[in-house]
């Protein structure tokens, strides 16, 4: 019998810093996007309180979105060269000084330089968390959990902030940002020193093709342009089909839960069932979502649409990152994705609005959503090894 206890330490010890790990990835994750995912109700502040302009509002959030994902050209160096929990470190405290400082800002151009600082040092925190993952035993899991936590805090924000802000200001954003930044950073120990070394000898799995990296790229690209380009305008084509703000708000608030159980959903999975069906499942109830919001859909047709859109994005965003974690574990593939996710969130509002003023109907962006989704699903499943 005492022979068993070390093994038995051994397995807890090992449980323990995978838990700890998780809670690291999920936790940091979830805190350094938060602005972003709060938006309508830090641009409602924005306006009120310092009297900005819809341009000059739409600016800020754009360097927040640009400096996240700005974030990967100096990691290519460090993620090779530099231990990631120091990473950790130091980004988490220039996190929390850059949003203490933005409680003191007196001029616009003060505020933008300061969030653009904030959210270099959360895109360096972010692939830090995406390249942990990455090194995991079960990447889809991990990614469900990540998106997970993202859906929660943002939600979360969207319903205490506003009555945050009646009282205090933006500083409740900002003084709250860098609290709960104080207080996750002792887990910055748990992320890993760095890549995980790669197996030699003949257990060492075959290095991926540079055609399949390049076809996991554009997957994501593609499918981060055709959401992202829906979804800025799903409001807007309820609006067209004589559906009321409010009304649509409210279903677009129900589909934003359906987004935490998409993720969830695809975290509880994880590696149980053939991850190529569920591709083909979810991707396909992607593309049938889209379709269902072509001409003037009704109240019920919508909230069908909405639900199952926001749903199966998040249920595939975690597959996809686990696709591209299988051909590489070192992080720098994870790390391109933080710019091309970027780039995708950038690129497809603009060439949506472009569609939408050109043709004057939706029925461009929806069809070309349609096909660009299922571009994604071609490319995702032809850049999976063995495919």
């Amino acid at each position: 019998m005492p022979m068993s206890s070390k093994p038995l330490s051994a397995g807890s010890a090992t449980a323990s810093s995978h838990l700890a790990l998780l809670a690291a990835i999920v936790l940091f994750a979830a805190i350094t996007p938060t602005v972003l995912m709060t938006a309508p109700a830090v641009a409602a502040q924005l306006a009120t309180q310092w009297n900005l302009s819809p341009s000059r509002i739409g600016d800020l959030f754009s360097a927040e979105l640009g400096a996240m994902s700005l974030a990967t050209l100096p990691a290519f160096w460090w993620l090779k060269h530099a231990d990631w929990r120091r990473v950790a470190l130091l980004a988490g405290l220039a996190f929390i000084s850059a949003n203490l400082l933005s409680i003191y800002a007196i001029d616009y151009s003060t505020l933008l330089a300061l969030r653009f600082c904030s959210a270099l040092a959360g895109g360096s925190l972010m692939i830090v968390c995406l390249s942990s993952a990455a090194s995991t035993s079960n990447p889809s899991r991990v990614y469900g959990l990540w998106v997970m936590g993202q859906l929660v805090v943002g939600a979360i924000g969207l319903s205490v902030l506003p009555r945050l802000f009646g009282h205090y200001g933006l500083a409740a954003c900002y003084l709250s940002l860098a609290i709960l930044m104080a207080l996750f950073l002792p887990l910055a120990r748990c992320f890993p020193q760095g890549a995980p070394a790669a197996p030699t000898g003949p257990d060492a799995a075959p290095s991926a093709n540079k055609g399949k990296i390049v076809l996991g790229i554009l997957g994501i690209l593609t499918f981060y342009i055709s959401l992202s380009g829906v979804w800025t305008f799903i409001g807007a084509i309820g609006a067209a089909a004589g559906i009321g703000a409010e009304i649509s708000g409210e279903v677009l608030a129900i589909a934003t839960l359906m987004g935490i159980v998409g993720a969830g959903c695809a975290s509880l999975i994880g590696e149980r069932l053939p991850r190529g069906l569920l591709l083909l499942a979810g991707y396909g109830l992607m593309v049938g979502s889209v379709l269902l919001l072509l001409g003037q859909p009704a109240l019920a047709r919508l909230a069908l649409a909405a639900l199952v859109f926001k749903f199966t994005w998040t249920f595939i965003l975690p597959l996809v990152l686990a696709c591209l974690a299988d051909l590489d574990r070192s992080g720098r593939l994870m790390n391109a994705s933080n710019l091309v996710i970027g780039a995708g969130l950038a690129i497809g509002p603009a060439i949506a609005g472009r569609l939408i003023e050109s043709s004057g109907s939706y029925q461009p962006l929806l069809i070309g959503a349609a096909v660009l989704t299922f571009t994604s699903l071609l490319l995702i499943l032809g850049c999976r090894r063995g495919a």
